[in-house]
């Protein structure tokens, strides 16, 4: 006989979800108008070739298009398309305008922040010298040896294709050893304590630091954090939380190492940074995405998200026997996230499973999983001598950031759905 507690349990789970599924009802029924009209949301500018959009619960990554801009950003990238501009000029007063915002000395916007990272080594190795920016990527007679602070990252090509030698270390007491007359640069993707400690280790030997904070706005704070920590060059991404233009970058930091940067870069044509190339468009809608974040409330931004994950667990946890909690990640991607677990073993249905289901119904849902389809599979980062981690346990997270008001009704349904005939198909009832 089933406790009474359980019941008690299930019947405080239906009803907290009874205003979701009035919701739904509602949404439903403005569905079935919009088709009665002839209106539809599958024809579109992507479907007309064959491209299938999404639903994006996963969050800003690369290979799913980032995120989307702001409109800010949009009116912006209109606006600048209107005129021509020398770009040089164009990419020196950007500088200006993101040193007054951010408390860095100067700036540039990058093709990315890989190719924010390809133009920081170039500048570290041949500075603003025109037979060195020449002579790159052959680093003969340069100092070329950068150091990794934390080993080896899944974008660390864009530092070798500038000339960068890669010197892998772990510890501070390794950053200190492997620093000699050839080391150009140091990189790392740390922050707080470690970066302090390491900053006082490099300026010390006059070795400029670059920090790859790709995702780390929001919070818009950290635009000039690092700034005030001294940080010679730092970088995050144009196109993930910032929702600028999605081929865009920002590099930031010392007047004299931004100008080296401009040097080895587009539009300079013999740099070998020359086809990492941005427009006057993305730079204009890289820095009016800057300009917005700093009137933007997070804390405001935070709670909408996070009411966004709120509804769809208040669906899929009517589903007996599913957890789902929200946490914000510590580090980098700093969104609500909804962490959805169940017995994979006992139901027979694995994450991956479901994950597959999202991906192959109607509308595609994209959520986050351990899965990266967008790693070169012989990728191993940190130190590679150490092999593979342990993989974690796996779940899906539903990331809030780049889900559109009224998609976490239909994520939360389809999810709904998808679980409780999981759980079904196996015997349980």
């Amino acid at each position: 006989m089933t406790h009474p507690a359980i019941y008690r349990r299930a019947f405080l789970k239906w009803s907290s979800a009874l205003p979701v599924f009035a919701y739904i009802a509602a949404q439903d029924a403005r569905n079935k108008a919009w088709a009665a009209i002839g209106k539809s949301p599958k024809d579109n500018i992507y479907t007309r070739i064959g491209v299938r959009p999404f639903i994006n619960a996963r969050g800003t990554w690369t290979y799913l298009s980032g995120s989307l801009e702001l409109p800010e950003v949009r009116a912006a990238k209109t606006e600048a398309a209107k005129y021509f501009v020398d770009i040089i000029e164009l990419q020196r007063a950007a500088g200006r305008r993101l040193a007054e915002l951010s408390g860095a000395e100067s700036g540039i916007v990058t093709s990315g922040a890989a190719g924010a990272m390809a133009a920081a080594t170039a500048a570290c190795i041949a500075g603003s010298d025109p037979a060195r920016v020449w002579q790159l990527p052959d680093t003969t007679g340069l100092k070329h040896e950068v150091i990794m602070f934390g080993g080896r990252s899944a974008f660390d090509s864009a530092i070798r294709l500038a000339g960068g030698k890669l010197v892998l270390t772990r510890t501070l007491e390794e950053v200190q050893a492997a620093i000699n007359d050839k080391t150009a640069m140091v990189y790392t993707t740390r922050d707080g304590e470690p970066l302090e400690k390491l900053l006082v280790i490099t300026k010390k030997a006059g070795i400029p630091v670059l920090l790859d904070q790709a995702a780390g706005i929001p919070p818009i704070d950290n635009l000039s954090l690092y700034a005030k920590m001294g940080v010679d060059l730092y970088t995050f991404s144009g196109g993930k939380g910032l929702c600028g233009p999605q081929c865009t970058g920002l590099l930031l930091g010392r007047k004299d190492l931004i100008e080296a940067a401009l040097a080895n870069s587009s539009p300079w044509e013999g740099a070998v940074c020359r086809p990492m190339k941005v427009g006057k468009e993305e730079i204009m809608g890289c820095l009016a995405a800057v300009e917005a974040w700093t009137k933007k409330d997070l804390n405001e931004l935070d709670r909408e998200w996070s009411a966004r994950l709120k509804r769809i667990a208040k669906l899929i946890e009517t589903v007996p026997d599913v957890t789902a909690e929200i946490q914000i990640p510590k580090g980098g991607n700093r969104y609500p996230t909804l962490n959805v677990k169940w017995d994979e073993q006992a139901w027979g249905f694995t994450v991956a499973d479901c994950d597959r289901k999202l991906r192959d119904g109607e509308p595609r849902i994209e959520v986050l999983t351990a899965n990266n389809p967008s790693l070169v599979p012989a990728v191993i980062e940190g130190d590679p001598k150490g092999g593979k981690s342990r993989p974690q346990a796996d779940q899906i997270r539903i990331i809030s950031m780049t889900l559109q008001p009224g998609e976490e009704i239909i994520v939360g349904k389809r999810l709904r759905e998808i679980l409780n005939a999981a759980r079904k198909g196996n015997g349980k009832s």
